[in-house]
Formats: structure tokens, C-alpha cells, sequence
């Protein structure tokens, strides 16, 4: 069996930053000017295979226009279901694997940790057993051609004190149910490279913002509820640091390790951008304000409300990636410019946020454990 070196399969590309990288693959960068790679083959031979559930948070509304266009072919499925994912691997030949899949709410992980284990664990283990299933029928000379790239998060190293960076090499300190998932799912995909030579890497990316994000992550909520009026929850002193990157920015990464990673390494993607989170809310509420000068309710600072610290909730993050750095990769997109223009898409695309907000989902506070279910 021979691959297909057009084809790539996504799983999870209805969610947040899966959407935006099939909106990269097919369509080139959306918010800066990045020229293509030497060895970027055109986009318009570019096939994506995008396997999704379409849980709460991953939404059809996000990939628009792209589910007319030939390249992308839609599967709503579970990566969980093994025998589905094989038959997509023998239908198309993919080249890759790139597994957005995955439960990322730390709040919902407190509230019904079952489902992450689920996702980010059993949803990862069947992913991977397809894909070696898949490998291991290919010739000889194409099985080395193979990747399987595996995003995960920075929460997998628990928390920082006021200074340092977490390393590839850091031990694994998973704080909440959802971050122990997602360490489960990468200490999978780290066996399955040493036990079985399946070419795999792995990715760890600090806070994503941007376009298509569910509004219950830090960023949409507060520039909703500056919006709208509503109180800007702010959980414990608002002191937590977080190190923000644009989504375009992690896609651009994504590729980069896609094509010149190197198999059962792991790259951690920051975006040297470490902010508290009350100094965060500040800046949506200025812009907010300035964008909108007649807002009622400003200025949307007066709107901001200190709660009740979420519980095990990790003080700071910040990830050292200069093995991304050595391979010529850097942030392009500013934490000032890329957040008004995230507050300006959400300015102007209410109609994307009542549909995905349609659901259960009211911007409530989550998070305090009340809903964890016994199996």
C-alpha cells in the first residue's frame, strides 16, 4: 500500500484550533502575510480528510464555505471508533495524521472528568492502534514517509512558580482531570514510537486565542459579556499567567513540525507571551470600550468580578521553545494586534456565536465539581 502525499487526515477539525488549521492547510494564512515554504506544495492539490463528532464545542458553522470545496472531506465519527478510522486510512492513504480530537475544558474536566478519559485517553489509544495498523501494511520505503502528529497542551507540566520555563524534558505534574487525560494520551503516543517505531511526534502549545473559539475559554466569554453587560468572572486574585499564541501562529508551527520534525520527538510552541489574567480582561475591556463608545455599561471594567478560585488551578505557565526557534519559527502576530482583532470577529460574527451557543451551554460558571458522574 502506497501513501497518498496530497491527503492528510484531521481529527477534531470542527473544534477551535483543528477548524483554523483546515482553514491554513486548504487556504493559506488568514491573518498575517507568511510566505510559503520552498517545499509547500500548492494548496489547491491539497486534500484534508476531517473526522470530527461534533460535540459542543466542535460546530460545522466553523468551517463555512469549506464544506462545498472538493479538498475537504467531512466524516462525523468518534477517533474512539477504530474500525472507522481504519477504513478512512484505507480509502484515502494519508501521509499524516495531525489529532486535534480532544475534551479541553478544564471546568468541564472538574465537572465529569469520564468524558475526557474517554477522549483524550481511550479516543487516543484507538487512534493510534488504527494509524499502526494502517503503517504497518504500507511497502517499506513509504512507512518512514509516515506522520502521525499529536497536539497536546502545556498543562500537561502542572504549574510554575514566578520564574522558568517548562522544556521538553520537564516531568509530566498534571494538576486537573483534564490535564492528566491529555499526559495519558501523550505517554501513549510516546510508547507507540518506542514500542512499535510508529513515526510519531508530539506538540505542546500554550493558550490559544482567536477566531472560532467556544465562548466558554477566558477570551470569548469576557468579550461577550463586555458586549452584552454581563459580569466578567475573574477566578481567585486574577494573578494566574498564562502565555498566549495565535492560532495562525500554532497552525504555522503545526506545519513546520508536520514536514521537518523529527519522529518521537516532542516541541513545545509557546508564544513568549506571558500575561496575568486580570491584565488580560483589562485589555478586552479597553478595547471593548473603545470600539464601542456607546455601550451603556461603560466603562466594561466596572463589569469585572473576582469568584472563587477554581479548584487545583495551576499559577503559571510558560513554555521554552527553541527547538521551534532552531528549526526558524517565531510568533508573528502580536498579543495587542491579534486580540482586537479577535474582539473585532466576534464583533462581527454574532450570528457564528448564537448558533454554537445554541445548545446547553450559557455561559455559566463551571467548574466547582457538582456534576461528576459515578460510572
Amino acid at each position: 500500500m502506497a501513501l497518498d502525499f496530497n491527503t492528510i487526515l484531521v481529527t477534531g477539525g470542527a473544534g477551535f484550533i483543528g477548524s483554523n488549521f483546515v482553514r491554513y492547510w486548504l487556504c493559506g494564512p488568514q491573518w498575517t502575510q507568511s510566505e510559503p515554504a520552498d517545499d509547500d506544495p500548492p494548496r489547491t492539490y491539497r486534500r484534508l480528510v476531517n473526522l470530527d463528532k461534533l460535540t459542543y464545542a466542535g460546530n460545522l458553522d466553523s468551517l463555512g464555505e469549506l464544506l462545498d470545496d472538493p479538498r475537504h472531506i467531512f466524516v462525523q465519527g468518534d477517533i474512539a471508533d477504530g474500525r472507522l478510522v481504519l477504513e478512512l486510512l484505507q480509502t484515502y492513504h494519508p501521509w499524516a495524521i495531525i489529532n486535534f480530537a480532544a475534551e479541553s475544558h478544564v471546568d468541564r474536566s472538574i465537572d465529569g472528568p469520564a468524558e475526557f478519559v474517554q477522549t483524550n485517553v481511550v479516543g487516543t489509544f484507538r487512534l493510534l492502534e488504527a494509524s499502526r495498523h494502517f503503517w504497518s501494511s504500507l511497502q517499506e520505503d513509504q512507512k518512514p514517509l509516515f506522520r502521525f502528529v499529536h497536539i497536546s497542551t502545556d498543562e500537561v507540566y502542572g504549574s510554575l512558580g514566578p520564574e522558568g520555563k517548562f522544556h521538553e524534558s520537564t516531568p509530566y505534574a498534571p494538576n486537573s482531570p483534564y490535564a492528566a487525560s491529555k499526559a495519558a494520551g501523550d505517554h501513549f503516543a510516546r510508547a507507540y514510537f518506542r514500542t512499535y517505531g510508529l513515526p510519531v511526534i508530539i506538540t505542546h502549545a500554550s493558550n490559544n486565542y482567536g477566531p472560532y473559539q467556544f465562548p466558554e475559554k477566558l477570551l470569548p466569554l469576557m468579550i461577550l459579556n463586555c458586549l452584552e453587560g454581563k459580569p466578567l468572572p475573574v477566578y481567585g486574585d486574577g494573578q494566574n499567567v498564562r502565555d498566549w499564541l495565535h492560532v495562525e501562529d500554532h497552525c504555522r508551527a503545526i506545519e513546520l513540525v508536520l514536514r521537518h520534525g523529527k519522529p518521537g520527538e516532542t516541541y513545545n510552541i509557546g508564544g513568549d507571551c506571558e500575561k496575568r489574567n486580570i491584565d488580560v480582561v483589562e485589555m478586552i475591556c479597553e478595547i471593548v470600550d473603545r470600539l464601542c463608545p456607546d455601550l451603556p455599561h461603560r466603562p466594561c471594567r466596572s463589569l469585572i468580578t473576582f469568584v472563587a478560585d477554581r479548584p487545583g488551578h495551576d499559577r503559571r505557565y510558560a513554555l521554552d521553545s527553541t527547538k521551534m526557534h532552531q528549526m526558524g519559527w517565531y510568533p508573528l502576530i502580536d498579543f495587542p494586534t491579534g486580540l482586537e482583532q479577535t474582539v473585532r470577529w466576534y464583533m462581527n460574527n454574532r450570528t457564528w456565536v448564537d448558533r454554537v451557543t445554541s445548545g446547553k451551554y450559557r455561559r455559566e460558571r463551571l467548574g466547582l465539581g457538582k456534576t461528576t458522574s459515578v460510572a
